[in-house]
């Protein structure tokens, strides 16, 4: 059985500059390498009117139960102004300890790391009592329409039993070791446009100022209290992100005027119900203002929370074995492929220090990731023996 090491990998899946929605190449790449170690693999790629196709890689080592699941992605974002980086960002480096280039942290290394322990668990290992299984897609930091939603779906058609998933998202702040994700907060996007009465700035009594009343929404918006937050979860928050008022004169009243709000729910409320307490302020204001309103919602994930069990906890004690550190369940955070797969296993996510994602000189600590690794191949060795 090939042993394949971490950090030869990373480098390997970096190179590909495997920018959302366009694979590059990287997952006929990583599913050659699951193939090696016996791995039976497909590539599901996934089209929706108005979204570019995406190729995403499931694949399954054994047949029989437990079915424990790494999940990630190999797509990332773009590197930005390449002139700012101190390095070419798919070609990998390694300076002080680090590992830089576009995907390092976010999440290509997390990949590597459990490619690297499932190939060592299998050296080790050869028959073991259960399957193993890697859901890899190429649409996490887009759209998400054609990426591990799909998949779920697909799995769920094919009834593929996944008994728990660990998702290798970048949960820790800043050691190794501090943070797993148990769940995540919903999020729901809303465009709301006000429809006044354009008119002359010196006569306002023959029009109806849209930008009056949308300041008005906003302010009582901004003012709910949803909650005071749970146990398990941070106060539901309502940020405003936009407000556009589409004029090009100053002396005229604009006919509409819009904003954008995104909302993060914990678990005492689903997008149903906001979208039900905001619809009511909309109707309340526009009829005592005269005015017409048009909004439009795009929910993200709703709120979610896997229940610890005793995997959680095994999991858990590993990492502060390994780290020294003994690692809080959270909730805090944006959303993950976990919101679509949690229909069909329970799961949680851990995985690398998230200080440079997104970030030029994107890095991954060698230590970190030579860690991370034995954590996951820990992880295999307790949950199958």
């Amino acid at each position: 059985m090939p042993k394949i090491k971490e950090l030869q990998l990373a480098k390997a899946l970096i190179k590909f500059p495997s920018i959302t929605p366009n694979d590059a190449g990287v997952m006929k790449f990583l599913e050659k390498k699951l193939k090696k170690l016996g791995f039976k693999t497909k590539i599901l790629t996934f089209k929706e009117k108005g979204f570019q196709p995406v190729k995403n890689l499931y694949a399954r080592l054994g047949s029989k139960t437990p079915n424990f699941m790494f999940a990630g992605h190999v797509d990332i974002v773009p590197p930005g102004n390449i002139k700012d980086w101190t390095i070419n960002p798919f070609r990998p480096s390694i300076k002080n300890g680090h590992l830089i280039g576009r995907g390092a942290n976010d999440m290509k290394s997390s990949v590597a790391a459990f490619v690297s322990a499932v190939s060592t668990f299998l050296s080790k290992n050869k028959k073991f009592n259960g399957s193993i299984s890697l859901l890899i897609t190429g649409d996490e930091e887009g759209d998400a329409v054609n990426g591990t939603k799909k998949v779920v779906d697909y799995l769920k058609k094919k009834r593929e039993k996944i008994n728990f998933c660990l998702v290798g998202e970048p949960t820790n702040p800043n050691k190794l070791g501090e943070m797993i994700k148990i769940g995540r907060r919903g999020s729901l996007t809303g465009k709301l446009s006000i429809f006044g009465l354009q008119g002359h700035v010196a006569y306002p009594h023959r029009a109806n100022n849209p930008s009056t009343i949308i300041i008005k929404i906003l302010k009582e918006l901004k003012d709910i209290k949803f909650d005071k937050g749970t146990k398990d979860f941070q106060p539901t928050n309502l940020e405003v992100t936009k407000i556009n008022i589409d004029n090009t004169a100053d002396n005229v009243i604009p006919a509409s005027a819009e904003a954008t709000f995104n909302i993060r729910f914990n678990n005492k409320h689903s997008s149903k119900s906001i979208k039900k307490k905001l619809n009511k302020i909309f109707e309340k204001i526009n009829k005592k203002n005269r005015s017409k309103f048009k909004i439009e919602y795009r929910v993200s994930g709703e709120a979610f929370l896997t229940k610890p069990n005793k995997t959680t906890f095994m999991i858990q004690n590993i990492i502060k074995k390994i780290t020294k550190i003994k690692p809080k369940l959270s909730t805090t955070g944006g959303t993950s492929d976990l919101r679509f797969i949690k229909t069909i296993s329970p799961g949680l996510e851990f995985g690398l220090v998230g200080k440079t994602m997104h970030k030029v000189d994107e890095a991954v600590s060698l230590k970190d990731l030579k860690n991370l690794t034995r954590i996951y191949k820990n992880i295999l060795q307790n949950y199958f023996i």
